[in-house]
């Protein structure tokens, strides 16, 4: 069977779910990931209301969607950021509070607890779900205290970096055992800005939080791609801990020379820009060779569109995403394909 296309629903959170599931449907997609912002799942309701997980699997059946994982990105960005302003517009208000940093760290981490108990009462109310309960996946962030030392000056010691690994594993420590009693499994996205960007600093985040079977990976090759970083090696790396899967693609190497990377301090879509998150099949990732590699370590998860592209119009773009990952994925072979050969 070909792997699930679902939308993730974060990118549209101004739409409520009963105009975007109808609009997923129509633009090709099989399933959603929902996000915990907009109206389109809310842990703390998820968590306590069997009404609620019912009436929004009731929502998704009646206009032909399923759903394979929920994703608490903002919330875990707090988690072991180092707070200010631009925090606020991003958290539920009762997660910010009154601002203090180490109380919004602490509030994110219990609000990302919740998430998980959230959805496995969720998944767990799936209609026609039988046998055991599987391994629910809450994607998502976790913000990092040393990011801001991307670039090492003022000179920064390894003992710097170690402290803020030994930072994200005391947080996280107590929210992967909660996930664990649960059954659900927390996939970082691993992204600029949290305390895994690339391969080594996602080894180095696994070690830090000893290597526990609910830490793994919402892999997304957009964010590697424009750094340099080898997007299949990062699968077959990490092949026992990809969780789930966001189909987004991004170009570099299109700006004028003015600005890199780092990003020149412009925003997304300016023409000087080195990179830029573009809609599926318009960008420089390789998605045949994501897809070869998936069939190798076995991923059979869904293959969800992140759909960002300042460029395009977002209707237009998500719905020929959708065409692209259902042209682009295909099956293993059970079958070697020189088997036809074989003398009996």
């Amino acid at each position: 069977m070909p792997r699930p296309c679902t939308l993730f629903t974060g990118q549209w959170a101004d739409l409520p779910l009963e105009k975007l599931a109808p609009l997923a449907k129509s633009m090709g997609y099989d399933g959603v990931e929902l996000a915990c912002w907009g109206d389109h799942f809310d842990p703390d309701q998820a968590a306590s209301s069997k009404k609620y997980v019912a009436d929004k699997w009731s929502l998704l059946k009646d206009h032909g969607l399923s759903c394979f994982a929920v994703s608490s990105h903002l919330v875990g960005q707090a988690i072991c950021d180092l707070i200010d302003e631009r925090h606020k517009a991003i958290l539920p208000p009762d997660v910010w509070g009154d601002g203090d940093p180490e109380g919004v760290r602490k509030r994110a981490a219990k609000k990302l607890i919740v998430a998980g108990k959230a959805a496995r009462a969720f998944f767990d109310a799936q209609p026609g779900r039988k046998g055991e309960a599987f391994p629910a996946v809450v994607n998502g962030f976790t913000g990092s205290s040393i990011w801001h030392s991307i670039y090492a000056f003022p000179p920064t010691s390894q003992a710097y970096w170690d402290a803020g690994y030994a930072d994200f594993a005391k947080r996280f420590g107590p929210i992967l055992e909660a996930f664990d009693k649960v059954n659900v499994n927390f996939g970082l996205e691993v992204h600029p800005t949290e305390i895994a960007f690339d391969i080594a600093s996602a080894q180095r985040a696994v070690a830090a939080v000893k290597g526990h079977k609910r830490f793994g990976f919402n892999y997304d090759p957009s964010h590697l791609g424009y750094q340099g970083v080898d997007y299949v090696k990062f699968l077959r790396t990490f092949s026992d801990r990809i969780y789930h899967v966001h189909m987004k693609d991004v170009w570099w190497g299109h700006g004028d020379g003015t600005v890199g990377t780092f990003g020149g301090h412009v925003s997304f879509g300016d023409a000087r820009r080195a990179w830029d998150f573009r809609s599926l099949g318009h960008g420089d990732i390789k998605f045949e060779d994501i897809i070869v590699a998936l069939n190798d370590i076995g991923y059979r998860g869904p293959l969800s569109v992140e759909w960002e592209d300042i460029r395009m119009d977002r209707v237009h773009g998500a719905t020929e995403a959708a065409a692209f990952v259902k042209r682009v994925d295909f099956p293993s072979s059970a079958l070697a394909f020189d088997a036809a050969f074989e003398r009996k």
